[in-house]
This record gives C-alpha cells, structure tokens and sequence, in this order.
C-alpha cells in the first residue's frame, strides 16, 4: 500500500511536532487508510494552531471559482483561513504566530487544477516570513510517466490562478517535486522540506495505490475523471456541458442540441484501445443547462498508459464546433480569481488568442494539436527535482 507524506511524518515522530504549526488542507488529504489529514496529526499530537484552505473550501466540496470565506473547522473547531476568496497568500499577520506551515493537498496532475498554484503563494509566503515549509507529498494519480506527459507550455502571457508559471498541462509530477522545483527555478529561497511518498513508482495510477479513492473536488468523482480532466476541462470555456452537475462530471459532453451517433461511432473507430465512448441522456441539476434534459457522450478510459486526454480534448471541441455551428459558442467562465471570465480558453491552454486554433481546417488543426501538446526536454527540466 502506498504511504503518503502524512503517513511517513507521523512515524517519523519529529521533534517540530510541538511547534506552533499552520496547516494547508482540506477533506481531500487523509492518511492511507482514509482518515483525515487534520484528524490523524492532531491525534499524534502535532500541534497545529490554524488551517489554511484552497479552492473548494475546508470541505472540499464547495462549487468551483466559489470564494472561501474564514471560518472554524468542524472537526477540529481550529480556524480556517481562506486562500481562495479574498487572497491567495497567506499575509504577514496570518503567519506571525506560527512557527512552520505545513502542507497537505492532494493534485490529479493537470496545470490548471488550483491546487498546485495555492501551494506557490504559500511557498512564497514561507519565505518573505521566514517559516520553513514541509510539503507531505502524495502520488500524482494519473501517473509520473513522462511519456505521457502533454503540452503546451505556457506562455506568459496568459499567466492566471489555473497557470502561474510555465509547465505543461499534464506535468506527471507531484505537488512536492513542483514546489522544489518553483523554489530554485523561480528564485524563491523557502525553507522547504519535501517529506517523500513510499511505496510509489512514476507507472502507477490512483487504482494501483491499494487505497479507496477521495474525491479531490465537487467535480472529480472517480479515477475515470482524473483520467479525462485534461482535455475536458477545455469545454469550461464553451456552452458545452463538462457534465457538472450529475453523477460522471469530466466524464462526457452534453447540451440540449448535441447529435451524438457519429462522435461516437468516430471515436470508439479511432480510440477504441484507448477509451469507449457511448450516447447518453441525463439532466444537471446545476451547471450549464440546469434542470434541462442534455444529450450526451459519455467516456471510459480503457488504457491510461497511451491515452492523451489533452490531444483528445482538443479534437473533441473541434468536432462540436464543426458539426453545430449554429448553436455551439465560446463563453465566459466566471470565478472568484477571474470575475470577468473573459479569455478563459486562453488561460487552460496557456496559449494567446487560443480560440484561433479551432479555425483552422482539420488536417492543420491536427498538425498543430500534435505539435502543441508534445512538451520536448521537460523531463530533463525536471531530472534534478524528481524524487521518485
């Protein structure tokens, strides 16, 4: 079984353990036999004295791009201070009664899944105050294969919370090997301390851990979804459903106008080693078309090792688009970090003027999809920070 980072530090026993400690976290991080994070180190006596929480709350459940107000824990009645609402960065006053910050949040391996950027301010945060920082790492869970890692990289210029800094959307690394790598190649200076995950290899998939799986957000609901997440994240920035309120979100396409058959036929012809698609029929009841019977596609990865969800998401859009023009659109995606929700597709692929892409015939579109998500030189990029 695996043993994540908190499993590791509460054996260690360490002599911090006393020190007014404030942890990162949420109900998605529990030990390996599924107790929470918070819960199990409280319990083994380590003193901690606040909570910070990243998108989705101290619950992990509140909806995405809601803003996070303070509060006090349930569980532990300690406080919770909010790093998705009104700031991103824990400040001075936050930290000055705290002697380190710990951090423990689970990631499914995709640039703009927020978590990771909560870790950077956080990491930032250690070293303008001068608190050391221990990152309890966990598994990437849909693999630390650099093979099938994607692009693109990240211009600059679309730099937002779903993609500060540039690295591939599919990064196949974990949280802790980022932050060292964020902290030397950004010259942010912490005093960080990554404690390793055990009995883990970059081939192995959330279903290898020998763990129950827990949901990381509203919207991951399954292994199936981390798998997806990649690619259909992308339909966040049109009027198509990403299957946000029902039982497989990131796990189909879906509008009240969608012909489905000859997707289908057209994927499970050319994916079909790959991923299963088939026609299906459901009603959100929040999300895009709330309460409105949606006509759907819905997927199954079959073979993880070789499936590249970036690459397929990309097509996917494509094909909707082309096939409806009268009723398929871009739109804006509204959060509490990007209130105005203009260029949203942009900020996903990292990308200027992403939307263009998508007006090219199909035979250049594709040229350009297999350039764009091949990431050239990034495990050599990452060599001297991987930990696995």
């Amino acid at each position: 079984m695996i043993c994540f980072g908190v499993d590791e530090i509460i054996l260690q026993n360490p002599a911090w353990k006393t020190k007014a400690i404030g942890l990162v976290t949420s109900d998605a991080a529990t030990t390996n036999t599924g107790i929470l994070s918070r819960t199990a180190l409280v319990q083994a006596g380590f003193n901690i004295v606040c909570l910070f929480s990243p998108e989705h709350g101290i619950s992990a459940k509140a909806p995405d791009g809601e803003a996070q107000q303070n509060g006090i824990d349930p569980i532990t009645n300690l406080p919770i201070i909010s790093l998705y609402g009104n700031k991103c960065m824990p400040t001075a006053q936050d930290v000055e009664n705290i002697d380190l910050l710990l951090f423990d949040i689970p990631d499914i391996g995709a640039r703009f899944y927020t978590y990771l950027w909560t870790l950077t301010y956080v990491l930032e945060a250690s070293a303008l105050n001068h608190k050391q920082l221990i990152v309890l790492d966990r598994p990437n869970p849909v693999s630390g294969n650099f093979d099938a890692a994607e692009g693109p990289f990240m211009d600059n210029t679309t730099s937002s919370f779903i993609g500060r800094w540039n690295i591939p959307i599919k990064h196949s690394c974990t949280l802790g090997e980022l932050a060292l790598y964020f902290n030397s190649t950004k010259n942010i200076g912490a005093n960080l301390t990554i404690v390793p995950v055990k009995n883990w290899d970059r081939n192995l998939f959330v279903t290898d851990w020998g763990t129950n799986f827990v949901a990381t957000s509203p919207a991951i609901q399954s292994p199936n979804s981390m798998h997806l997440y990649p690619g259909l994240c992308l339909l966040e920035a049109t009027n198509v459903s990403e299957g946000r309120g029902s039982n497989f979100s990131f796990e189909t396409v879906a509008a009240p106008w969608l012909q489905t058959n000859e997707i289908v036929s057209f994927i499970n012809q050319s994916f079909g080693d790959e991923i299963k698609a088939s026609s299906i029929s459901f009603t959100p009841t929040s999300g895009k078309y709330a309460h409105t019977l949606c006509k759907g596609i819905h997927f199954e990865v079959i073979d993880p090792e070789y499936f590249k969800p970036l690459f397929f998401g990309l097509l996917i859009v494509f094909m909707i688009r082309a096939k409806h023009p009268q009723h398929f659109t871009w739109a804006p995606y509204k959060t509490a970090v990007n209130p105005s929700g203009e260029d949203h597709l942009s900020k996903l692929l990292g990308i200027p003027n992403a939307q263009q892409l998508f007006d090219l015939p199909l035979p250049q579109f594709i040229a350009n999809c297999t350039k764009l998500t091949h990431c050239p030189g990034w495990q050599e990029e990452m060599e001297s920070y991987l930990r696995y």
